[in-house]
């Protein structure tokens, strides 16, 4: 059975099917609480650099610069390691990515779900 990787913001109320729910943001996800967040896992390690976050700054101009340049940031032994991690839990179970972010459409956890759903 292949499970699924799926993308959520945190703020949304975590449901069953959810599966195993890791944050994929540096910061942790303003006025949430962490009994409300149901996380699994913070992997800030695999987010964006604190330099290319800022310099996004969720600029809809930049997405694509961002996407490239966030791709490369992936490539690093930290976070090929963290892709394998994540890539194996998703062979048990259901593994949802949790980001912050207001745009749902422009976000790093969308550049990571590619990634990962790439290299299966």
């Amino acid at each position: 059975m292949v499970h699924s990787i799926s993308i959520k913001r945190a703020y949304e109320a975590p449901l069953p099917t959810d599966g195993y729910r890791i944050l994929v943001d540096r910061l942790w996800p303003r006025g949430l609480s962490r009994d409300h967040a149901a996380i699994d896992e913070w992997m800030k390690e695999i987010a964006p650099s604190h330099e290319l976050r800022r310099w996004f700054a969720h600029d809809p101009k930049k997405w694509n610069a961002f996407q490239q340049r966030y791709q490369a940031e992936l490539v690093t032994n930290t976070c090929t390691a963290l892709i394998k991690a994540i890539l194996e839990k998703a062979k048990s179970q259901d593994v949802t990515l949790l980001f912050a972010a207001k745009n749902e459409e422009q976000n790093n956890a969308i550049v990571l779900k590619h990634v990962l759903c790439t290299q299966r």
